[in-house]
């Protein structure tokens, strides 16, 4: 009865959920015991429609759902719960793999949608879609309890062990994918596809860890000091944040397992405020360590720097550098000096027939001079 199977589930959980020999005994007894009320059960109600069930596993599964989901909420240690959802989740997959193989080929364009009633699925192919539906569910709730687990390793981090690895925001990143890409799966099973309001409540959730995942991007993108692209994404934050808010209205109930959308807000506006002033202190930091590097390599005197502004606490001391000492030298202009140095082998032409011929002439010219016959 059922109180044999709460006891074995108590049983159970005070073990630890360890594997071994008492694990498989206490495993087999409970399934056991829900194979006895497995002949009672002939149907489930999903989303406003019965389901028969005629498959034995599937329905000691469908039986033994509330005890296991009950079990991961009374689970102390983390270490117990992931336990617990990977046999629900192991038991689940093997429930999921009977109903498929009942879903012949043969029969699956035969039954996947009855006659006269366009969209709306067959009976076997509809509780195929509610298995894989709680498998879901049951993953995005054990990565959902992982990134707690991660998101408290990160607030209580200590300073870092080389013997053991830190968690980073990328870790979160990665989960939130995980289950952003399980959603997207829910909203593809068959005969939900005109169900507006399930339509509806996973594309708020959708929107709720898109915000989160979202949030621990600019966290990964603070710990660079990338602060415009960390408040770009903080911004993008609140605007999934915002359309939360302004949609849930009728799916509140749905929304309450989920993050708190409006911690979140409040701590998006902290984060901003403290981005902006790290930013900053960066920037003077940056242009602080930038005017004493130019203070160590810059080495010119005063006089060739006098359109530089530059903080240097040497020009109030003895060795202040005002001027290179001793001057360089300099060229001047002064008067030109010139050595013709072609000169000494330039040859000039000969000279001696003119020179005789004008001596001739002049002799001549002589004594006809002193005898008086001039011309």
């Amino acid at each position: 009865d059922q109180s044999a199977i709460n006891e074995l589930m108590q049983m159970r959980l005070r073990s630890g959920g360890t594997e071994g020999l008492l694990a498989e005994k206490l495993e087999a007894l409970i399934t056991q015991t829900r194979a006895k009320q497995a002949a009672t059960m002939s149907e489930v109600e999903w989303r406003g429609r019965t389901i028969p069930v005629k498959i034995d596993k599937v329905r000691i599964f469908l039986l033994g759902l509330a005890d296991n989901e009950a079990a991961i909420v009374q689970a102390e240690s983390e270490e117990t719960k992931e336990r617990l959802f990977e046999s629900m989740l192991s038991e689940c997959r093997d429930a999921i793999q009977v109903v498929r193989e009942e879903l012949k080929p043969d029969q699956k364009q035969r039954d996947y949608i009855l006659e006269g009633e366009p969209g709306k699925v067959s009976n076997l192919q509809y509780l195929h879609s509610y298995l894989t539906y709680i498998k879901l569910s049951t993953a995005i709730k054990r990565n959902e309890n992982m990134a707690k687990g991660l998101q408290r390793a990160l607030l209580q981090q200590q300073p870092e062990d080389d013997s053991k690895r830190s968690p980073r925001p990328q870790d979160l990143i990665r989960l939130y994918d995980i289950i952003l890409q399980n959603l997207v799966e829910l909203l593809q099973l068959p005969g939900l596809e005109e169900d507006k309001a399930f339509q509806k409540e996973i594309g708020l959730k959708i929107l709720v860890f898109k915000a989160y995942r979202c949030f621990f991007i600019a966290q990964s993108y603070v710990l660079v000091k990338k602060w415009s692209e960390a408040l770009v994404l903080y911004d993008r934050v609140l605007k999934y944040a915002n359309e939360v808010h302004s949609d849930a209205g009728a799916f509140k109930n749905s929304l309450k397992d989920l993050p708190d959308v409006q911690e979140l807000i409040t701590q998006v506006r902290s984060e901003k405020c403290s981005l902006q002033a790290a930013a900053i202190l960066d920037a003077n930091d940056a242009h602080q360590t930038e005017t004493s590097s130019s203070q160590v390599k810059d080495n010119k005197p005063l006089v060739e720097r006098f359109e530089t502004f530059c903080l240097d606490p040497s020009l109030v001391t003895k060795q202040a550098n005002l001027v290179h000492f001793p001057p360089g030298f300099q060229p001047i202009p002064c008067k030109p000096l010139f050595f013709d140095l072609a000169l000494n082998h330039v040859a000039f032409p000969p000279l001696e027939d003119k020179l005789e011929q004008k001596t001739k002439s002049g002799l001549t010219g002589y004594i006809k001079g002193i005898f008086g016959f001039r011309s």
